[in-house]
């Protein structure tokens, strides 16, 4: 589904009246005591975001989640992360969607919901001051895995690079032929996501025919910026690591 790469624009009716937007929720549990590191939070809510797009419920026609997930992808897709812990991430586990676990962080992806219409367990949670660390610096990624690649020139919190992280996997899950999406999906959808070695590197990145992440602006950084570039082997096919 090419086509879909640069949509960041709402879709309007023909009286431009604007149609009803929607937002894919990802909730990062966040406990005080032992939160989850940044590297594995940002790879691990790309992973959710994929796990919901291959599951039946949303890919399948007729899927209970399939007819809110072709709207909030025809009309943009925004995705917003929350942070929880204790009690609240209790309240939201029995909500419909899906649980993702990395080695530290837990990850929890729902259907797509109104953007003006939040179910309440999850309009109650915090979502500016997401801050997460790496006790040391991640190391090279994996040999064989798709690389989402995060701008060296942009800062961003946890929340927001986790939102852009997902947006990468999506863009990346539309790009590839129904072949490596099947193989992907039987593999766990292994992935990492690493910050892009400096300005010739990112520049490489871009110019590589990969699926790149634009931002619309809402939040933290400009519109247009470009924040993550998807790079797999069907762009690289004699790259080796």
């Amino acid at each position: 589904m090419p086509g879909r790469l640069g949509r960041v624009s709402p879709a309007e009716t023909p009286g431009d009246t604007p149609l009803r937007r929607y937002v894919l929720p990802l909730v990062v549990r966040v406990e005080r005591a032992n939160p989850p590191t940044r590297v594995d939070a940002l790879e691990t809510a790309a992973r959710a975001t994929v796990t919901l797009l291959a599951d039946p419920r949303a890919a399948q026609s007729g899927g209970e989640w399939r007819e809110v997930v072709e709207l909030w992808e025809e009309r943009g897709i925004r995705k917003v992360v929350r942070r929880a812990r204790g009690a609240e991430w209790r309240r939201v586990a029995p909500l419909p969607g899906l649980t993702v676990t990395g080695r530290t962080a837990e990850v929890r992806v729902f259907p797509p919901v109104p953007l003006d219409d939040w179910p309440y367990e999850l309009s109650r949670l915090q979502v500016s001051g997401t801050d997460l660390d790496d006790p040391e610096p991640p190391g090279p990624p994996p040999s064989g895995v798709p690389v989402l690649w995060t701008s060296p020139e942009l800062t961003m919190s946890a929340g927001k690079a986790m939102a852009q992280a997902a947006h990468g996997a999506q863009l990346l899950w539309w790009a590839l032929d129904a072949g490596r999406r099947t193989r992907w999906a039987a593999e766990g959808f292994p992935l990492a996501v690493r910050a892009a070695h400096g300005g010739e590197h990112w520049a490489r990145l871009r110019e590589s025919g990969a699926p790149v992440v634009r931002d619309s602006g809402l939040t933290e950084i400009a519109p247009g910026s470009e924040t993550v570039v998807a790079e797999h082997e069907a762009w690289h096919p004699h790259r080796t690591g």
